[in-house]
């Protein structure tokens, strides 16, 4: 027996299958081979067309069954976890209307911020967890006031996994912890935030029906199985934004339990089961995928949006584009820790919301032309990115979320010494990595949802840790020095910016 998930991203679509006897991935692919293209018609502006979620996702879907071999009838559920806090809008014959506004989109900054004025700090605090701030709900307010004759067509609004959901069952619902992350939930009285939609002037009918996290979802519909090679009728009984989801595929489920991801954003999250909130919003609060009214279970998420993306950018910029990512990490092991000196502030993706959703840019700083080599260059954007990650953990000790051992998936920056010994030194943590990812995550929550396991120790019994990092006390000094002077660094630029 299988369970096939899909991981909805913003660079890829990503596709695994799971052998549930064994707990391990029988298959997985991704695509596209490159990144997905972001269209960006103005500054802090960014969107992709839904569809071509889709067709990456037939793509994958075709290689992880060509690749397995299995018999199509054996997979007996389906889970999705999608990038978090994108708007997708569709008309009566669920039709996009326009391109997705996705997470890295920095247009509602200004409506966010105003409601939170006009609402109230305390009351937008104690009821949503957070300020209205850039979330989807605030990006559906843009559409309302830049965009009216389109507004006037929608018939519901939902998160891209709800898009993705719609497309495999023809049903479309949406989940408690995505309302959560689009600002639509109010947690003080247990319901949708009717008091933010009345601010922004959006109709709660334009919100889809709520289905369950784990559970039925719908099932797999005739077409949509045609255009997959899939058996019609095949359950989709998981859904989960990609943070909770790899919180999940980690088995971080419970109080003080910490994860992290360093894709093209950079995340620590953190199960508290208190309604916890920073007043500054600089960190933000979710329903966690086993949130409910009696078990309080929320994510307290520091989202980095220039992290990965720093990396690839510098591998361009530095013309190293043609070789892969362990070659670039070997390149950065060349160059000594600190990089001779030079320092990059890795925020050129947008605004940051742990710097208040401030948009200051990305900064290369005391670069000497005499002295500094491309290694220099490529060490100093993973030690930032490192160090944005401390910035952040300090926030989060802040409401005392205080990580003691991080767990991550073996992917992406993780996959890089550099980064991971910077962080484990700066923030004095062990650092365990596994051998999992998004997709798989998806897979053993769809496995959950089906009910095919009948404990939490089942379910993850094919979660096998690789590696752990450990800070060495003989280097904490080092490494605090080259925190303090980036730190610096980046207090200046927030002084400068105002």
């Amino acid at each position: 027996m299988y369970t096939l998930g899909y991981d909805i991203g913003s660079s890829s679509i990503k596709a695994a299958l799971l052998n549930l006897e064994t707990g391990k991935v029988e298959a997985d692919a991704f695509s596209p081979r490159s990144e997905m293209p972001i269209t960006a018609l103005r500054a802090g502006w960014a969107e992709q067309d839904p569809d071509m979620w889709w067709k990456n996702l037939r793509i994958a879907t075709a290689e992880v069954l060509s690749d397995s071999g299995i018999k199509k009838d054996s997979i007996i559920a389906v889970g999705i976890s999608y990038q978090m806090h994108g708007l997708v809008i569709i008309d009566k014959n669920h039709q996009v209307l326009r391109p997705s506004i996705i997470w890295c989109d920095s247009r509602a900054v200004e409506i966010g911020r105003k409601a939170f004025s006009l609402i109230g700090a305390e009351k937008c605090l104690r009821s949503l967890l957070n300020s209205p701030g850039n979330f989807t709900a605030s990006k559906l307010r843009w559409v309302k006031e830049n965009e009216p004759e389109l507004y006037g067509k929608i018939h519901a609004f939902m998160l891209p996994g709800d898009y993705i959901a719609m497309r495999l069952t023809g049903e479309a619902a949406t989940t408690l912890s995505g309302l959560s992350e689009g600002i639509l939930w109010d947690f003080s009285s247990g319901s949708i935030a009717s008091f933010l939609l009345h601010e922004y002037g959006i109709d709660a009918d334009l919100i889809p029906p709520l289905t369950p996290t784990f559970g039925e979802q719908g099932r797999l519909e005739r077409r949509a199985a045609q255009e997959l090679g899939l058996p019609e009728g095949i359950p989709v009984t998981y859904r989960a934004g990609d943070q909770p989801n790899n919180a999940l595929s980690l088995n971080v489920m419970e109080p003080g339990e910490i994860a992290a991801t360093a894709g093209t954003s950079g995340v620590v999250y953190g199960v508290s089961d208190t309604l916890k909130y920073d007043h500054a919003s600089r960190v933000n609060s979710f329903a966690h995928v086993n949130h409910t009214a009696e078990a309080n279970r929320i994510g307290v998420l520091l989202c980095i949006n220039g992290a990965g993306i720093a990396n690839s950018w510098i591998r361009r910029m530095t013309g190293q584009q043609s070789v892969d990512y362990a070659r670039l990490n070997e390149l950065a092991a060349t160059a000594a820790a600190g990089s001779d000196g030079a320092v990059v502030l890795p925020f050129g993706n947008g605004a940051e919301r742990m710097l208040e959703n401030r948009s200051i840019g990305a900064h290369i700083l005391h670069v000497q032309f005499n002295t500094h080599s491309q290694a220099h260059l490529i060490r100093a954007v993973q030690e930032g990115i490192a160090f944005a990650f401390k910035y952040g953990i300090d926030i989060m000790h802040e409401i005392d979320i205080k990580p003691l051992v991080i767990r991550a998936g073996l992917a992406n920056l993780f996959l890089s010494p550099i980064f991971t010994e910077t962080l484990a030194e700066t923030a004095g943590v062990n650092i365990e990595l596994y051998s999992t990812d998004g997709a798989q995550g998806a897979a053993r929550g769809a496995a959950l949802g089906v009910k095919y396991f009948t404990s939490r120790q089942e379910a993850f019994k094919g979660l096998e840790r690789l590696r752990t990092i450990e800070p060495h006390a003989s280097r904490s000094a080092e490494y605090s020095e080259l925190y303090q002077k980036w730190s610096t660094a980046l207090n200046q630029i927030l002084q400068f910016k105002g």
